[in-house]
């Protein structure tokens, strides 16, 4: 069957037609997201396959829609605001039509990462009562990465509006970036990443903020949007790198992605292969020869001409590490995960 793959991200909307064996049929990208509704009925297939960036504790695999589903979607709205409400805007509309729905979760990959990486060390009570661990995000793109690159130690970098780091290994994560929601881990675009919660309690008692200041800033005006206070785009950034703010939030956003790359390697107990995907890791050379160059200590001896060419492999031939970059293709990901779920006998689905 011809499958159509909704991808709602922080930032964009990509729409793509697959066919039964993967060939990109029909593709577009929304940017006008008041027209999103009209550009699902538009494109036809034969079942609408979405990705959902939060499934708790619920889901571990992908799920065919109902109501009990969506329901439970909208459950995690706060913990993942960004990307939630969108993704739900989208399924109800596309179950206004006869063709099966899938929901795919970004979270479901993270699901074997061991206890001693997903365990928050709060009070027991917490934990049992508000279902409290790491969840880890962005897995629909990790596991296309842990299926592109055979090695037994990867560390997987998705850099984009929303960035995290996988550390996989034997095609499996066992740990990640991101933890209970997606603001935890890199610096991104307006997320902060991993801020000291004294620094937080201290802007609510001292400061006098309230929760709902905190989440918007943490959200919508944290990352290189904080840092710089004029923008998030990167490129904008690496123009401006003489500008002494510019240069600071450049530098803020690498010593955290290379001080994250490296806790990820410690986690696999080495490094074999690291691997750039998403929109900055795929299409900036410059971000990945500075962190290429921070990580030399780790094995990691960059090829300069094959990083500028954008070339698939960016490392020296004698380099102990390989270093890749992969195109991110979620879709193909979700495609999978959805086959599967449609083939199986009616009634078995993902949640639990």
């Amino acid at each position: 069957m011809d499958l159509l793959i909704v991808n709602a991200g922080s930032s964009s909307l990509k729409l793509r037609v697959l066919s039964p064996d993967d060939e990109v049929l029909d593709e577009r990208s929304v940017t006008d997201w008041s027209g999103s509704a009209d550009a699902l009925s538009e494109l036809r297939a034969d079942a609408v396959v979405h990705r959902v960036v939060h499934g708790g504790s619920r889901f571990d695999g992908a799920v065919l829609v109902d109501d009990d589903v969506e329901a439970a979607i909208e459950e995690l709205v706060p913990l993942a605001p960004l990307h939630q409400p969108r993704a739900l805007e989208l399924i109800r509309a596309s179950r206004r039509d006869d063709r099966p729905v899938v929901a795919c979760f970004d979270t479901s990959y993270h699901r074997t990462i061991p206890a001693a990486a997903a365990t928050y060390a709060l009070p027991g009570e917490w934990r049992d009562r508000f279902g409290l661990r790491k969840f880890g995000f962005h897995g629909l793109s990790h596991e296309y990465v842990a299926r592109t690159v055979e090695a037994p130690r990867v560390v997987s970098c998705h850099l984009g509006a929303g960035a995290s780091l996988c550390a996989i290994e034997d095609g499996a994560s066992v740990d990640t970036t991101m933890g209970f929601t997606p603001v935890d881990g890199l610096v991104m675009a307006t997320r902060s990443g991993s801020v000291d919660p004294g620094l937080l309690m201290w802007l609510q008692t001292a400061g006098g903020l309230m929760a709902d200041d905190l989440a918007d800033a943490l959200e919508h005006r944290s990352g290189l949007l904080g840092l710089t206070g004029k923008t998030e785009d990167l490129q904008e950034i690496l123009a401006g790198l003489d500008d002494d703010t510019y240069r600071l939030a450049y530098d803020v956003y690498l010593h955290r992605l290379a001080g994250e790359i490296t806790r990820m390697a410690a986690a696999l107990g080495g490094l074999d292969a690291l691997v750039f995907t998403g929109g900055v890791g795929e299409r900036s050379a410059a971000v990945r020869a500075a962190t290429c160059t921070r990580l030399t200590w780790l094995g990691v001896t960059i090829d300069r001409a094959a990083n500028e060419a954008g070339a698939s492999v960016i490392t020296t031939s004698a380099s102990p590490v390989t270093a890749y970059v992969v195109p991110a293709r979620e879709d193909l990901t979700m495609a999978a995960q959805a086959r599967r779920l449609l083939t199986r006998a009616p009634g078995r689905s993902g949640s639990r």
